[in-house]
Protein backbone atom coordinates (compact mmCIF):
# COMPACT_ATOMS: atom_id res chain seq x y z
CA UNK A 1 0.00 0.00 0.00
CA UNK A 2 3.40 2.87 0.86
CA UNK A 3 4.43 1.49 -2.92
CA UNK A 4 0.84 2.51 -4.13
CA UNK A 5 0.65 6.30 -2.57
CA UNK A 6 4.84 6.71 -3.15
CA UNK A 7 4.04 6.01 -6.96
CA UNK A 8 1.02 7.96 -6.45
CA UNK A 9 2.89 11.18 -5.57
CA UNK A 10 5.75 10.78 -8.08
CA UNK A 11 3.53 10.63 -10.86
CA UNK A 12 3.67 13.84 -12.77
CA UNK A 13 1.35 12.62 -15.30
CA UNK A 14 -1.36 14.90 -14.79
CA UNK A 15 0.89 18.07 -14.43
CA UNK A 16 0.72 18.40 -18.10
CA UNK A 17 -2.44 18.55 -18.68
CA UNK A 18 -3.14 20.96 -15.82
CA UNK A 19 -0.61 23.07 -16.96
CA UNK A 20 -2.27 23.07 -20.56
CA UNK A 21 -5.40 23.85 -18.99
CA UNK A 22 -4.15 27.05 -17.17
CA UNK A 23 -2.53 28.30 -20.50
CA UNK A 24 -5.87 27.40 -22.18
CA UNK A 25 -7.66 29.75 -19.38
CA UNK A 26 -5.51 32.59 -19.72
CA UNK A 27 -5.17 32.83 -23.86
CA UNK A 28 -9.12 32.02 -23.40
CA UNK A 29 -9.77 34.95 -21.70
CA UNK A 30 -6.95 37.09 -23.18
CA UNK A 31 -9.38 36.28 -26.81
CA UNK A 32 -12.25 37.21 -24.69
CA UNK A 33 -11.45 40.34 -23.49
CA UNK A 34 -9.99 41.62 -27.16
CA UNK A 35 -13.65 40.35 -28.29
CA UNK A 36 -15.10 42.51 -25.77
CA UNK A 37 -13.50 45.49 -26.70
CA UNK A 38 -13.14 45.08 -30.31
CA UNK A 39 -16.66 44.62 -30.63
CA UNK A 40 -17.29 47.84 -28.97
CA UNK A 41 -15.25 50.16 -31.06
CA UNK A 42 -17.02 47.94 -34.19
CA UNK A 43 -20.36 48.73 -33.21
CA UNK A 44 -19.02 52.52 -32.84
CA UNK A 45 -17.08 52.66 -36.44
CA UNK A 46 -20.80 51.25 -38.18
CA UNK A 47 -22.66 53.55 -36.12
CA UNK A 48 -20.80 56.44 -37.40
CA UNK A 49 -20.61 54.90 -40.87
CA UNK A 50 -24.63 54.56 -40.89
CA UNK A 51 -24.90 57.67 -39.84
CA UNK A 52 -22.80 59.04 -42.28
CA UNK A 53 -24.33 57.34 -44.92
CA UNK A 54 -28.51 58.02 -43.99
CA UNK A 55 -27.77 61.42 -42.77
CA UNK A 56 -30.23 64.46 -42.88
CA UNK A 57 -30.19 66.15 -46.13
CA UNK A 58 -29.75 70.09 -45.89
CA UNK A 59 -33.38 71.46 -45.07
CA UNK A 60 -34.76 68.70 -44.88
CA UNK A 61 -36.38 66.67 -41.93
CA UNK A 62 -36.32 62.95 -42.37
CA UNK A 63 -33.47 60.66 -43.45
CA UNK A 64 -32.76 59.32 -47.16
CA UNK A 65 -32.53 56.12 -45.65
Amino acid sequence: MTKFFRDFVRDESGAAAAEYALILAIVGAGIAGAAFFLGGEVSKGMTGAGNKICAVPAGGTTSIC
